[in-house]
């Protein structure tokens, strides 16, 4: 059986059938030259890409602000090795943070080599998104080849929401790398019937479940079925590679809950997001089932705050809606038509037959596809638009791979080629409908895309009907221009809302990476601050910091918190340790008032710091909830003094600074 996008019909001068050059001497520092096995015009084409994206995701690296209450825990695992290890919020490490630390050690060891700043946060995430770039043309290559490889690697870094988050400290950028490192482990592991690049899938997955938890796991069913679809080696061998890469991928996914789990009360962190100090209600409950509505006991259960707007995207359509979609799923249509006639047209392969094997990367990419979008439109909400970038690898892949192939059908007599102009057709219709809600964003770019639609259909209908009729055959370049038309409609969309980002205006945050304009939505925690203060404190905190420092008494903490917000600033500037009250929500119950009662009377806590606007400013609602916080704040009030204003250069109308005796 001929396959689909590895045959091209006609094989240029100076290759071979599979479309390789002859073998020639290379020398070491030609890295733009492409190997042996690939054309001559792969590696540089390649390479102009990756210094595209790199351009997209550096061009704001100085001005994308902090990610709030992770770029402080950020800044403690940059000045502390304890931080560092627990993945803790504050330098003495009394709290973690409520996600996995994984995607934030790069973060911190940035930090500590280049200081504390905006740039050296981002540059971790810029990185990654090159080597996204570079793997995904690796990972498509071995599948389909060079061409779609490339296509990939392209559609890849024109994806809005990629752009936009390579390019700010998140964790999301840790985790897409490691699914497309997962990916093309997976292809080289399908290809081959082998148990090693398996088994680094299964690492891969495991890596990206310490970056962003159960949303790595959410991968496996596509690996899992496309292994027993493709792999040409007996079923049970199958299952058995399957079963040992899956055991290596618990290992390492559950590595960090295990350090938590069997390390004593006393010499960790209290677990963020927990009533219990469990990292597993931490994980599987608070960034778990709470977000589908399971409960896990020893959840802590908090309400984000949403904002009531009309068609803010919720519910079941949310991805096809004004605020995700022009995101993530400009090419929806092409990825979904692609996925449908490339399972039909390769189902009868056998898993030995080249066609088989393209087959196998259909279900793989497409598995992935449904099943992350399933995950996502059950979820009530998406907490940041950033979820929806694990979206990206598969719909560039199955976009790239149907370029190729329905192209390849265009070239060939019978039905087949008709599905491109269609595809085009129901691109640009689906790119104009997402553009509705926003017509005041560059319109002279819309009006092009339409044109450039109609006469990309046009031509390639005009050539398809000139065939059929027997007329003069349709010349190569035509052709070729036809396509280069079609391609141009199908990714204009994309690329403008891509290229935005060179414009600050339209790069996203720190807390919820958008490119172009944004829309109603955003993210679910609209009332939380997203950047926290500056590097440097302002006057009154600079004076407020002076004052403690003087009259602490040996005093291990500077002083404790009524909020993660309230601590902030302190721990940015100085990397001292500010005692926080509450957690990210202000409901976990750390610490413990009789904790800070013994740390008063033992001269390690001396003074308390209360913002008179609210533990969170809002983030959360309490739904009538008395937090360890609001016992503290009252025990504090009762024993303590209150300091003179005028003594630290305060106001007094914001915060009030305490006293505490020692016992």
């Amino acid at each position: 059986m001929s396959h689909l996008l590895t045959d091209p019909p006609n094989v240029p001068a100076g290759t071979d059938a599979a479309g390789a050059v002859p073998a020639r001497p290379r020398r070491r520092w030609e890295q733009w030259r492409s190997p042996d096995d690939q054309p001559p015009w792969a590696r540089p084409v390649l390479l102009g890409i990756a210094g595209a994206a790199a351009t997209l995701y550096a061009w704001n690296i100085t001005s994308g602000g902090f990610a709030g209450f992770y770029s402080v825990a950020v800044k403690s695992m940059s000045v502390s090795w304890r931080a560092f290890f627990y993945g803790a919020f504050d330098p003495s490490a009394t709290i973690s943070l409520d996600k996995l630390a994984g995607s934030f050690l790069p973060q911190a060891l940035s930090a500590r080599v280049f200081g504390f700043s905006v740039w050296s946060l981002a540059l971790p995430q810029v990185i990654e998104g090159v080597i996204a770039v570079l793997v995904m043309y690796r990972a498509v290559r071995r599948w389909t080849g060079p061409v779609p490889g490339i296509l990939a690697a392209a559609v890849f870094t024109l994806t809005p929401v990629a752009a936009s988050m390579f390019g700010h400290s998140m964790e999301d950028g840790a985790l897409t790398l490691c699914l497309v490192l997962a990916a093309d482990a997976y292809q080289r592991a399908a290809g081959e019937a082998r148990l090693s690049p398996l088994v680094m899938a299964g690492v891969w997955v495991g890596v990206g479940f310490q970056a962003k938890m159960l949303q790595a796991w959410m991968v496996l069913p596509a690996l899992a079925i496309g292994y027993l679809v493709t792999a040409p080696t007996p079923l049970r061998r199958r299952l058995w590679q399957l079963a040992v890469a899956g055991a290596v991928m618990l290992a390492v996914s559950l590595s960090w809950i295990a350090l938590y789990t069997f390390t004593p009360v006393a010499d960790r962190p209290y677990v963020d997001g927990s009533t219990d100090n469990g990292m597993i209600a931490m994980v599987f409950g608070y960034n778990g089932g709470e977000r589908l509505g399971i409960s896990v006991p020893g959840t802590l259960h908090t309400f984000p705050v949403i904002v009531d707007v009309p068609g803010i995207g919720v519910g079941w359509t949310k991805l096809f809606g004004s605020d995700y979609g022009p995101e993530i799923g400009w090419l929806y249509p092409l990825a979904l038509v692609v996925l449908v006639f490339g399972l039909a047209w390769t189902w009868r392969a056998r898993r030995d037959e080249p066609a088989g094997q393209e087959r196998g990367g259909f279900v793989m990419w497409g598995v992935w596809l449904v099943t992350y979008g399933l995950v996502f439109s059950k979820m009530s909400t998406i907490p940041h638009t950033t979820y929806v970038a694990s979206l990206a690898p598969p719909l560039a892949a199955l976009s790239a791979a149907g370029i190729v192939v329905f192209w390849r059908a265009y070239q060939a007599e019978g039905r087949r080629g008709w599905v491109l102009p269609v595809a085009v057709a129901a691109e640009v219709a689906w790119a104009l409908f997402l553009w509705r809600d926003h017509a005041g964003f560059l319109p002279g770019a819309r009006d092009l895309l339409s044109v450039a639609g109609v006469l990309a259909v046009f031509v390639l209908v005009a050539f398809r009907l000139a065939r059929r009729a027997g007329s003069r055959p349709v010349s190569a370049r035509l052709s070729g221009i036809a396509l280069a038309l079609g391609v141009a409609a199908i990714l204009a969309a994309p690329a403008t809302w891509t290229a935005s980002v060179l414009d600050a205006a339209y790069a996203g945050t720190s807390g919820d990476a958008s490119a172009g304009p944004a829309g109603s939505f955003g993210s679910v925690f609209t009332a939380s601050p997203t950047t926290p203060a500056p590097t440097t404190l302002t006057s009154s905190e600079q004076q407020l910091y002076n004052y403690v420092s003087a009259h602490a008494g040996g005093a291990t903490y500077l002083f404790a918190a009524s909020s993660w917000e309230v601590a902030s600033p302190y721990i940015i500037a100085t990397g001292q340790e500010v005692l926080p009250f509450g957690g990210f929500s202000g409901l976990v119950p750390s610490p413990t008032l009789a904790s800070v009662k013994h740390m008063v009377s033992t001269g390690q806590l001396k003074f308390f710091l209360f913002n008179k606007l609210g533990y969170t400013a809002g983030t959360f609602i309490t739904n009538g909830q008395k937090s360890t916080a609001n016992a503290i704040e009252s025990w504090v009030k009762s024993a303590c003094t209150v300091v003179p204003p005028a003594d630290y250069g305060g106001s007094g109308t914001r915060e009030t600074l305490y006293s505490c005796p020692r016992s």
